[in-house]
């Protein structure tokens, strides 16, 4: 006749194969030249910054002529107010806003407006804050495959404060 084991039993055994398991676990990690610290070298970094996403843009100076060149593709990130108070000559508004994304038609209707002007550069202003609407409205530009992206460092304040009376 067999003996149905007793719930303390049960859970001694299992007590005594972790335990056992532990043990041998803990050992092979010492005797390992490359074993695993058990103690942290160095506090762990637990905010990481995430990879930008979409593609390369260069930064441009307010002052660069390249701004005002009739070569360039001018793109103002931020809001359609903000873009009605005023804007540079000849820019096209596209606002940017990081909790409603740009969608999909608006995007592409505006690389393919890029790519039919000729222009030798795309050169996008937005709100000039950290993160700034202008660089991020670039990067996905730039990942559309349209080449030569810049952003204006500072934003629709310092491209504004530079523009010709």
């Amino acid at each position: 006749m067999a003996m149905t084991p007793t719930p303390r039993r049960v859970l001694a055994e299992a007590v005594l194969v972790t335990v056992v398991a532990t043990l041998v676990a803990l050992t092979v990690n010492a005797l390992r030249a490359d074993g695993l610290p058990l103690l942290a070298r160095a506090p762990y970094q637990t905010l990481v910054p995430c990879p930008e996403p979409g593609g390369p843009v260069t930064p441009l100076a307010p002052t660069s002529p390249l701004l005002r060149s009739s070569r360039s593709f001018v793109v103002d990130a931020r809001e359609r107010a903000d873009f009605a108070r005023g804007h540079l000559a000849g820019a096209v508004n596209l606002g940017y806003d990081w909790l409603d994304p740009v969608p999909e038609e608006e995007l592409a209707a505006l690389a393919r407006a890029i790519a039919a002007s000729g222009a030798a550069r795309v050169v996008v202003y937005g709100d000039g804050g950290r993160p700034d609407s202008g660089e991020h409205l670039g990067r996905e530009i730039s990942a559309r495959g349209i080449k030569n992206v810049h952003v204006v460092e500072g934003g629709a304040a310092a491209v504004l404060a530079e523009a010709p009376p």
